[in-house]
């Protein structure tokens, strides 16, 4: 399928998904809302892959939300602001428009599998937002990431603060949002935001492409776990973490499978072969 804002290949299990408006900052026009999570649900629900990798391509990663969307009244606040509709309602239905919004990033850690994303130039505003939605994040060294927000008068809402606040010291991000300046990838790098950055971007792509394939070669079910265990240790106390790897292990552990492929492929000094994830049933008849 032929999409505004990204090209997408699969190939050895690992899914390439790039931004393709480089001309433009990728700038985040209302498509790009649209087809992101298209791509990322179809990729999981389909099984198709067993890593994703998000790239992009021009001078920057991307510059945010496009300002056609606020100027051309596109936004759901514009709309919103300028409804003659009652003012609750319409600010009920706003809040939901936001959630609705959120869940274009939200997709990207309910995946199953893991999504490294590869960041060159500016990562600005709703870019942020992406990135921090991600499981590891990799820049080059002329990188630099902008709460672009509160630049604008308005408060971050597609997920920076929440996700952020797990990633980094609370200072920083605090200060990042308050003040909205440029933070550069040797100092995302100092504070954790970053896992690892490169001189150039075929460095980076190439180092991100590799750490994909190691990915893909290990138990796609036992990555899908650690990838939903580690989010939910983030969300709660050591005790509820405990407490749902045990009940994790007693519905997903299968050592008559994974484990001995594994432990047959080392006494055959070969690569194991494990199958792929189960593409997800949908409705109730599937």
């Amino acid at each position: 399928m032929a999409y505004r804002c990204f090209n997408v290949e699969i190939a050895d299990h690992v899914a390439h998904v790039q931004l393709k408006r480089g001309a433009e900052l990728n700038t985040m026009v209302p498509e790009f809302w649209r087809e992101l999570p298209e791509i990322v649900r179809d990729i999981d629900t389909n099984a198709k892959a067993r890593v994703i990798v998000i790239s992009s391509t021009g001078k920057h990663f991307s510059g945010g939300m496009d300002l056609s969307v606020f100027t051309g009244g596109q936004s759901a606040g514009t709309a919103a602001a300028a409804s003659k509709d009652e003012r609750g309602r319409s600010r009920a239905n706003l809040r939901l428009s936001v959630l609705e919004i959120q869940e274009t990033f939200n997709v990207l850690e309910r995946a199953r599998m893991p999504v490294l994303i590869a960041i060159q130039g500016g990562c600005v505003g709703g870019a942020v937002d992406f990135a921090s939605a991600c499981d590891c994040r990799y820049a080059t060294e002329d990188a630099f990431f902008v709460i672009q927000e509160i630049n604008l008068g308005m408060t971050a809402d597609v997920g920076t603060f929440p996700r952020l606040c797990h990633l980094m010291p609370e200072g920083m991000v605090k200060e990042l949002s308050y003040a909205g300046r440029r933070m550069p990838a040797k100092k995302a790098l100092q504070v954790g935001l970053v896992n690892e950055i490169f001189a150039t971007q075929d460095e980076m792509l190439k180092h991100v492409m590799a750490l994909a394939k190691d990915i893909a070669e290990k138990s796609p079910l036992a990555v899908h776990g650690s990838k939903v265990m580690i989010n939910y240790a983030r969300d709660h106390s050591t005790a509820d973490g405990l407490d749902y790897i045990a009940t994790w292990q007693a519905g997903m552990y299968n050592p008559e499978v994974d484990m001995r492929e594994s432990f047959v492929a080392k006494q055959e000094k070969r690569a194991p072969k494990f199958a792929d994830l189960l593409p997800l049933r949908k409705g109730l008849g599937a």
